[in-house]
């Protein structure tokens, strides 16, 4: 970074919403600071204060986390973090508890026991309410349902759903038992979902007959069926009836259980306690490099990151509502049950974001009366694209706080954010990942936010930017580095016995510090940038997608030799995705071939993976481990020099670099006269 561009990161922008001191004085973080203050005899004045204890006494902060939000279970005793090194570090090696037990208290909660826990909202704008009492009800019911059927700890139940209250359902019961829970979306393809799943060797299958989308229903059966014959781990499959209620068993092509049938009689849950780091969930990572990496997660560490990160940063509790319209393979869809977690009713939507209008989404929390909206920063550049009022259109009174995720927050739509929707809503860019289930950099309700910056760290999180040679940089763009552990941090990697491909995949290049793989920049106050992934992960409309699963179905068209996806972050909040074909033969790339290959795409995968355009290529250039070099490429696209993207000297076929060089530098082109 030049010592010009050095010198405006000093400079503070413009300020897009200030807490009010009723605000701060209310705020549940305030609450939890005098707390700290009283216990630890410290003296903590604001938001930097907290976050400077909260790394530095890093146990005794997520200790204070336990005891102030009192979370159930037993074996507490001694440090939170009883050995700290990365990774392996180890957090209350003789706790029990249970991620379910501790959500469902609320439902004991005399004030909140009626109140609506989750109501579901379609696209016709129908709602139902489902009460805490009857959330506990069913949940005890699924889980007695899974015990009889003699699932245990450790088994997993795999689901494949929409947004829907029966995903949050499955969950909590599976979670009850010990069970080990995973969920894909029905919009993945078969095979997606099978290479997803058949490494997890699942015992109980949940699923749904199809679902509703942009107006039209998605039959879903066959699909169903084929990834149950997938499955021969199964024993028992399990029917969510969404479009057809009066579906029989006869009807479809294996036996099943009829999800509103074994919940439809309420049953108290039992819980049964288990170890702190005991897995809770698996969740993907996109395949960008080979099939996708299962990412376990423990009951504790989300327990205690859910009660911090919803209660704390995002100042949610009882009396809140939350609503992100999150595809069930996208770790935010997990933020629904942590805003559970600390009391907050949430919204579950399975239909279009943009269903009849463009700002459909606002329209969804005025009808409801939603206090915090979490989406992707491409909905609200598509809404300002669109020309849409919301403020003017809906009644968003009851909004206090939006969350935006998944890419950066272009500068026009962030101010757009208060000059459309709300003037005084608290805007605020968070970044996380699917790899602890939660975000390094974001939000809090102390501080002030400034015009396309990130507020700061999140407490407990020890975050940096980091140059090449391992060193803290501020006023540059750095990888994104976590120095000390996160009770969030995975429990491991599915099928990774030894540890060495969790390993690999964060403290290679930092050993005993956490490399996210993103590019950010500390300014000198404090305040963060988000410049998009270090690595070759897409990132379409705030749902990371894996080349991985893009190659494989390109492969099954025969005129296509070799292929490379890249994925280009644009101002505005644009996102292009070309991808590079190499063809067989004498094979010329016209629209009938170009058409197949987006339908192959769309039906192998989803329609989210179909590229924006199909690009013909002479060669691909590969190391001479024949790996392609994705990263470079988009590099080179997003406008870096050539001599610093990539060392030729690693090309085993170097000039086919300089093709891509002029494709990057015609595309920059464009870009800068405006089309």
């Amino acid at each position: 970074m030049s010592t010009a561009n050095a010198a405006s990161m000093a400079q503070r922008p413009a300020v897009t919403w200030h807490p009010a001191p009723e605000q701060v004085r209310n705020a549940r973080l305030s609450d939890f600071m005098r707390w700290v203050e009283a216990r630890h005899e410290v003296s903590l004045n604001d938001y930097r204060d907290i976050w400077n204890w909260s790394v530095t006494e890093l146990s005794d902060f997520w200790d204070g986390v336990r005891e102030y939000f009192g979370i159930l279970g037993e074996g507490f005793e001694g440090p939170a973090l009883a050995e700290e090194r990365m990774p392996g570090a180890v957090w209350y090696p003789n706790a029990r508890l249970n991620f379910a037990e501790n959500l469902l208290r609320h439902a004991k909660d005399p004030q909140l026991r009626d109140a609506p826990a989750i109501l579901e909202v379609g696209e016709d704008d129908s709602r139902r309410d489902i009460s805490w009492s009857q959330l506990a009800g069913r949940v005890g019911a699924l889980a007695k349902h899974l015990r009889d059927l003699g699932v245990g700890p450790g088994d997993r139940v795999a689901a494949v759903l929409p947004n829907i209250p029966e995903a949050i359902i499955g969950l909590l019961a599976a979670a009850s038992i010990g069970a080990v829970w995973t969920i894909n979306s029905p919009d993945l393809s078969a095979q997606a979902t099978l290479d997803r799943l058949a490494q997890l060797e699942p015992t109980v299958l949940i699923g749904a007959d199809g679902y509703r989308f942009n107006g039209k229903e998605f039959d879903r059966l066959e699909h169903l069926a084929e990834v149950r014959a997938g499955l021969p781990s199964v024993r028992h499959t399990i029917l969510v009836k969404k479009l057809n209620p009066d579906l029989a068993a006869g009807d479809v092509a294996f036996e099943h259980g009829d999800f509103a049938q074994l919940t439809g009689t309420a049953v108290e849950p039992e819980f049964l306690r288990v170890p702190f780091g005991h897995p809770l969930w698996i969740l993907f990572s996109s395949g960008t490099t080979g099939a996708p990496k299962g990412i376990i997660h423990g009951h504790g560490g989300m327990t205690l990151e859910a009660s911090k990160g919803c209660g704390l940063n995002q100042d949610m509790g009882p009396g809140d509502l939350y609503y992100v319209a999150a595809n069930t393979s996208w770790m935010v869809w997990n933020t629904l049950v942590n805003n559970l977690m600390v009391g907050a009713s949430v919204i579950t939507y399975a239909g279009s974001p943009t269903y009849g209008r463009a700002d459909r989404q606002f329209q969804i929390l005025a009808t409801n009366g939603a206090t915090m909206f979490a989406t992707g920063a491409a909905y609200l550049a598509l809404a300002q694209k669109a020309e849409t009022h919301p403020g003017r259109d809906w009644d968003l009174s009851r909004l206090r706080a939006i969350l935006s995720t998944g890419s950066p927050l272009p500068e026009t739509t962030w101010q757009w954010v208060h000059d459309e929707v709300k003037a005084d809503v608290h805007l605020g860019s968070d970044t996380g990942g699917t790899d602890i289930c939660s975000g390094f950099i974001g939000s809090n309700p102390l501080d002030p936010v400034y015009l396309g910056y990130l507020q700061g760290p999140l407490l407990g999180v020890a975050v940096q930017a980091w140059n090449e040679a391992g060193e803290p940089a501020v006023g540059e763009v750095g990888e994104l580095v976590v120095s000390r552990p996160m009770p969030s941090m995975p429990v491991g990697f599915w099928n990774d016995t030894d540890g060495s491909r969790y390993r690999r995949s964060y403290f290679e290049k930092f050993p005993g510090a956490w490399t996210q793989g993103d590019w950010i920049t500390q300014s000198p106050w404090g305040g963060f940038v988000v410049h998009g992934r270090s690595d070759a992960t897409l990132n379409r409309a705030g749902v990371r997608l894996g080349s991985a699963d893009i190659y494989a179905a390109v492969q099954q068209v025969p005129e296509v030799a070799d292929s490379l996806v890249i994925g280009v972050e644009e101002s505005g909040g644009g996102y292009y995705m070309p991808l590079f074909v190499v063809l067989k033969d004498d094979a010329t790339l016209g629209p009938e071939l170009s058409e197949r290959i987006g339908k192959t795409i769309r039906s192998v995968t989803s329609a989210r993976h179909v590229p924006d355009a199909v690009i013909q290529a002479p060669a691909l250039p590969v190391t001479h481990a024949g790996k392609k070099i994705e990263i470079p490429i988009k590099r080179l696209f997003l406008g870096h020099d050539p001599d610093d993207v990539i060392n030729l000297g690693s090309l085993a076929n170097p000039d086919s670099l300089e093709w891509f060089i002029g494709q990057a530098s015609g595309y920059r082109s464009l870009i800068a006269a405006g089309k």
